[in-house]
């Protein structure tokens, strides 16, 4: 048989109730310190936890990367590392298309990059067209010289931030 400890709050061995675990509300655990509440997660998981300077909370769902890539945009496609990340497709010179592990929960996500090539001449900019976003990938990661024509970046960073599925 299992073992279960019924308890609505857990205090320090001073037992003085200035830092612990308050679970007497049921509906939502506090993570206190010092009598002020620093964490609260409720019924659904969401969880927000006081910000650097102490005055306003932050969600940690709502702050976290959704999805990352450090990549060389060359034939290759080769990733340094990533996260969120199941595919990236060659689509052509300066053009990748990811897709996604976890879907997001709409197109409406914010996806932001930035690229840079150690050749010589060539210097320019990344865009990205959200016209053809999906909740499964985003297309058309494109790496842009100032002439307009596309280059393949050797060092590109993409992040992408909004609600998973």
């Amino acid at each position: 048989m299992a073992s279960e400890i019924k308890v609505d709050t857990i205090v320090n061995a001073g037992g003085d109730n200035d830092t612990g675990i308050d679970l007497a509300t049921n509906d939502q655990i506090l993570l206190k310190v010092a009598n002020a509440t620093k964490l609260t997660m409720n019924s659904t998981g969401q969880t927000t936890i006081v910000g650097e300077g102490g005055s306003t909370t932050t969600s940690v769902q709502q702050g976290l990367a959704k999805a990352w890539c450090h990549w060389n945009q060359d034939s290759t496609q080769t990733r340094r590392d990533n996260f969120n990340i199941a595919t990236i497709t060659d689509g052509g010179t300066g053009d990748t298309t990811f897709t996604y592990t976890n879907n997001m929960g709409n197109a409406n996500y914010a996806f932001v990059g930035h690229g840079s090539h150690d050749i010589g001449t060539i210097s320019g900019f990344c865009s990205y067209d959200t016209d053809d976003q999906t909740t499964s990938q985003s297309n058309k990661f494109r790496s842009i010289t100032s002439a307009n024509n596309l280059f393949d970046a050797q060092n590109v960073q993409a992040t992408l931030h909004g609600d998973l599925a």
